[in-house]
């Protein structure tokens, strides 16, 4: 039998009679999983200046009570600074580089390489808290008043974690994209624009800054999945893929269909087993359990986000049986539909 990617060069040689849906997956993961800016500002810093900063557990506590997790990113404006996981290696930053810290470790920022130490975590947890009650200004200065300066623009971000967040899985534990500030580059645009909004003041500047905290960070996504390598495996490679991309995109489209792999193979274009392989070898699962674990992640959303009986949002993922639903919901997340609508939906006004 030849292998998957003989069998996948054959198919994309030719037109699938299936046409690709039209979905963007990754707008359909961020809107599942519910990301949302918590916190925006800027830093201008001088030497020596270090802070080390928490992580998710403690930072969600204080700036999205009711958010799972939290993503962190760092956009290098001025001068040049370091940063690490604790623990970890430095990674150095000129100016226009983004450093992005998306499975919440707790990390370590310096205009030094190397330093340890700054203001206490629990300083640092108070500085955040007044941040997002509104009580500091957009920009705030730090340092030791040596020559050396600093200028960074710092988002906090919100999002589920679970029951399923396909991409914060395909995202490494500390992210470093360079040079964001090219000539017209959409990046350093967004960033243009929240400096203004912080100097003008303008009605509605608050939530323009956290809108803006949020497309930056989708944007450095973007850029990060421009430059992957060929040989990158992964949720967000398989995006790319033109096969297993089409997959997803009919899975994400449909996720309350009663898809079997023999009908996902042939809408894609490929025979069952090696779209099976090629999915697994990109996602790291087979397309049946990616779509089992996904419908969860969908059924999450509705129950957070609105009142619909058990039943219906079971039968929205392709459940007839709200008894088989509960029973799956409650193995992946852990707990029964009715008990993750109480602990998730929002608070009433």
């Amino acid at each position: 039998m030849a292998p998957w990617h003989a069998h996948a060069s054959a198919a994309l040689d030719q037109e699938s009679a299936a046409c690709p849906p039209g979905i963007d997956l990754l707008s359909d993961v961020l809107r599942a999983v519910r990301l949302s800016g918590a916190v925006f500002f800027r830093v201008d810093a001088t030497s020596p200046w270090v802070i080390e900063v928490p992580d998710t557990a403690a930072l969600a506590a204080v700036t999205l009570p009711r958010a799972q997790h939290v993503i962190s990113y760092h956009v290098v404006t001025r001068g040049s600074c370091s940063g690490a996981l604790l623990g970890g290696a430095s990674v150095r930053l000129e100016e226009g580089d983004v450093l992005v810290f998306p499975h919440g470790d707790a990390y370590v920022m310096s205009i030094a390489p190397g330093m340890r130490g700054g203001p206490k975590p629990a300083e640092v947890l108070a500085f955040m808290r007044e941040m997002v009650m509104g009580r500091l200004p957009f920009a705030v200065a730090e340092g030791g008043g040596g020559p050396e300066q600093l200028g960074l623009v710092c988002g906090f971000l919100g999002c589920d974690v679970h029951p399923f967040n396909p991409l914060l899985t395909a995202l490494p534990s500390l992210l470093h994209v360079r040079r964001a500030f090219a000539a017209g580059d959409p990046l350093g645009r967004l960033i243009d624009f929240a400096i203004v909004e912080s100097q003008e003041r303008r009605a509605g500047g608050e939530c323009v800054r956290l809108r803006l905290s949020e497309l930056m960070f989708v944007e450095v996504v973007r850029r990060y999945l421009a430059g992957l390598p060929v040989e990158q495996t992964g949720w967000l490679a398989g995006l790319r893929d033109r096969v297993v991309g089409r997959a997803l995109g009919f899975l994400h489209e449909r996720p309350g269909d009663d898809w079997t792999l023999e009908k996902l193979a042939k809408d894609a274009g490929l025979s069952r087993s090696a779209l099976a392989e090629r999915f697994t070898h990109f996602v790291g699962d087979p397309p049946m359990q990616y779509l089992a674990r996904w419908r969860m992640q969908v059924a999450a959303r509705l129950l957070a986000d609105g009142q619909a009986k058990v039943s219906a949002v079971a039968l929205q993922v392709g459940y007839e049986s709200e008894a088989a639903f509960s029973r799956a919901f409650k193995k992946l997340a852990g707990v029964p539909p009715a008990a993750w609508r109480s602990r998730h939906a929002p608070p009433p006004r």
